[in-house]
């Protein structure tokens, strides 16, 4: 069982150049979130939902690992296989291209290809359409394998049960306000795992945690990992 769950949000990945909901310029702002992020819109315009994750996906590959990522590879590297696992919202690959292994995606990744027909899954090309074949079922009807709003994330019961079984459950770059990852500290707590919330500015459930540290990523994180393993 983990010893150190990790949860990460788009705060992560934010100073790789990837855009969070509330980004004033970002990619999210030319979209409405209700015709791109939920099976309704796709199922009202597939178009315009595969020209949103087309343009998310571009972002993505032209991205690179900041130094919080590569804090959190080296702390899973320099621990024994298995104590450390990352929870991630994002749908990214910046963990993996990073280093980190342990890795579960609960909203799904950019880089994957779903068929609404028959949930066949496989790697997603840089340009999806509305019209590209499951290669499974050959049905029209591909889709981004992220979970969208109202769907429910991937790798629940996993993730429940390494809440429910770790020492230190960690949370970085999230704004708290999206449920089921915003109760999680609260799980890990009420299991007996000391908490702590590493984030740009206090969380919406920032005084759920034991300890918070605040600033940029790029500094807190790899001071953080300095710390744990200073102390191995």
């Amino acid at each position: 069982m983990a010893k150190i769950v990790i949860l990460t949000g788009a705060g992560i990945s934010a100073e790789s150049g990837l855009g969070t909901f509330r980004d004033k310029d970002g990619l999210w702002t030319k979209y409405d979130l209700n015709e791109v992020a939920t099976p309704e819109g796709f199922a009202a315009n597939p178009a315009l939902v595969h020209e949103f994750y087309n343009a998310r996906r571009k972002n993505c590959v032209e991205a690179t690992p900041n130094a919080a990522h590569a804090a959190l590879a080296r702390l899973e590297q320099a621990l024994p296989k298995g104590e450390v696992i990352i929870v991630t919202q994002n749908v990214d690959d910046l963990h993996e291209r990073a280093g980190s292994r342990a890795v579960l995606h609960m909203h799904g990744e950019l880089a994957g290809a779903l068929c609404a027909a028959c949930d066949h899954r496989w790697p997603a090309p840089a340009v999806m359409a509305p019209a590209d074949p499951c290669p499974a079922c050959g049905d029209p009807a591909t889709r981004p394998d992220i979970v969208w709003f109202g769907e429910y994330p991937y790798h629940m019961e996993t993730i429940w049960d390494l809440l429910r079984g770790c020492d230190l459950f960690v949370s970085i770059g999230t704004s708290g306000n999206v449920y089921p990852a915003a109760a999680f500290v609260q799980d890990a707590d009420r299991a007996g795992a000391d908490t702590l919330e590493l984030n740009l500015e206090p969380s919406a459930g920032v005084s759920d945690f034991a300890e918070a540290r605040f600033g940029p990523a790029t500094d807190i994180v790899p001071a953080w990992v300095d710390e744990v393993l200073s102390r191995r």
